[in-house]
């Protein structure tokens, strides 16, 4: 082990749990709900009263969940420190009607969610998740996670040219995955999922399915300071905001505004769900806090422009073999610590004010960190930031952890910056 090699493995190894146990938003929530709840939160209905008592509570909605921390001092005009991620990763959905197949081959029709790197889901073996919904309207998780399907590429020797001319795939014809042999039967594979679930394929009445890698997440290199694992953009985020979250919320913590995590579903496809940042989830949420303890259309006004939001999702480290399609100043590393998304066209809601509440948080946290920023002629993405800040009237900062392979089926951060982020959220909840 490299004399350098300082990472908490006890939060990297929590962390390689929690993707293990998350292979879809639904089971990424239910992750996060039980560790939540191991810690004293408890679960409110958006369709109950709430009341004014002190303490941690949390809503689930899908694949969203927002939890928040109510110090016995705070007022109705209290503002809030929020943690933004997203659940959700670039994957293969299961289509409505899921039943194929050609020539002898029995496969598996699947949309493309998001911006996924397709060729990372080629000869991968590959399970089934997500969850199913009964006619009486509850939900039932669903995780197959064994080789269940395959996405097999086309040998080199019917395609002579692949490796001078690049891979060309078409995402309706060559994404289809293999999942045996024989004739095509209709409900085949609801049939199979009803019987994995131990429910009656009659009672089934809409699902929610996805694949997934069943490979582990695991350290690598020679001095494991790297760690390769599924779906980190962002349910890496998602597990340090909860750490965080917990942390910040213990006992005897002095808090001067009320610590939030906000994970929402559907941002790899623009966030416009009811459980997507654009939708009225957080909002409602926020509101509703202000008003069970007493709190005024003012007192909400109040609270919300006091608020800080740190929009928390994946970078780019610096590629060692396509550097030069990085911005020449700004090459973050893995280990360097989280890194400052900066955008000045507003695909990062970051501006100088956030830099200062960020650099604080590390600064107190004692967490080295980073800035990024994009090639000039080759546009950035963009996060939840902004559209939280432009849907609420918040303070909004972007940050994150620097990866490789982002939106592969398998992608690669530093083994330090799970912690290191993670001592950043707790620094910056406790205010």
């Amino acid at each position: 082990m490299s004399s350098a090699h300082r990472f908490d493995r006890g939060h990297t190894d929590d962390l390689m749990t929690f993707l293990a146990a998350s292979p879809s938003p639904y089971h990424a929530v239910a992750e996060a709900a039980e560790r939540l709840e191991k810690a004293g939160f408890r679960q409110v209905a958006e369709t109950d009263a709430w009341d004014a008592s002190a303490g941690g509570k949390y809503v689930l909605r899908g694949g969203a969940i927002i939890a928040w921390f109510v110090p016995e001092e705070a007022s109705a005009a209290t503002p809030f420190r929020i943690v933004g991620a997203h659940t959700d990763s670039p994957n293969l959905r299961v289509k409505p009607l899921p039943d194929t197949g050609a020539q002898g081959w029995r496969q598996v029709a699947v949309e493309i969610y998001g911006g996924t790197l397709l060729n990372t889901w080629l000869d991968r073996d590959l399970g089934l998740s997500g969850r199913i919904t009964l006619r009486d309207g509850s939900h039932r998780l669903v995780n197959v996670d064994r080789p269940l399907l395959r996405v097999p590429q086309l040998a080199i020797h019917l395609d002579r040219g692949v490796n001078a001319d690049g891979l060309k795939l078409d995402k309706q014809r060559h994404m289809t995955p293999i999942w045996g042999l024989g004739e095509v039967g209709e409900g085949d594979l609801i049939s199979f999922v009803a019987e994995e679930t131990g429910v009656d394929a009659a009672e089934i009445g809409g699902w929610d399915l996805m694949v997934h890698s069943v490979e582990a997440p695991a350290y690598l290199g020679r001095d494991q300071e790297l760690l390769a694992g599924p779906r980190m953009d962002n349910l890496l985020s998602v597990h340090a905001g909860v750490a965080a979250l917990i942390a910040a919320s213990r006992p005897g913590a002095a808090l001067t505004s009320i610590p939030v995590l906000a994970a929402f579903d559907h941002e790899e496809n623009g966030s416009q769900s009811d459980t997507g940042a654009e939708g009225p989830l957080l909002g409602n949420v926020l509101e509703r806090s202000v008003f069970a303890r007493g709190g005024s259309y003012e007192d909400k006004a109040r609270a919300f422009a006091g608020t800080v939001c740190l929009s928390s999702d994946t970078g780019h480290a610096v590629h060692p073999n396509y550097s030069e399609r990085h911005e020449p100043g700004h090459h973050p590393m893995p280990n360097g610590g989280p890194i400052l998304k900066v955008n000045v066209n507003q695909r990062y809601a970051t501006d100088g004010s956030g830099r200062a509440v960020f650099a604080a948080a590390c600064e107190r946290a004692g967490v080295p960190w980073q800035h990024f920023v994009s090639n000039n002629s080759m546009p950035c993405g963009t996060t939840i930031g902004p559209i939280t800040a432009a849907r609420h009237g918040i303070t909004t900062v972007d940050i994150g952890v620097a990866i490789l392979s982002m939106h592969s089926a398998r992608e690669l951060c530093g083994a330090d910056d799970p912690h290191l982020l993670a001592s950043a959220l707790t620094a910056f909840l406790e205010g």
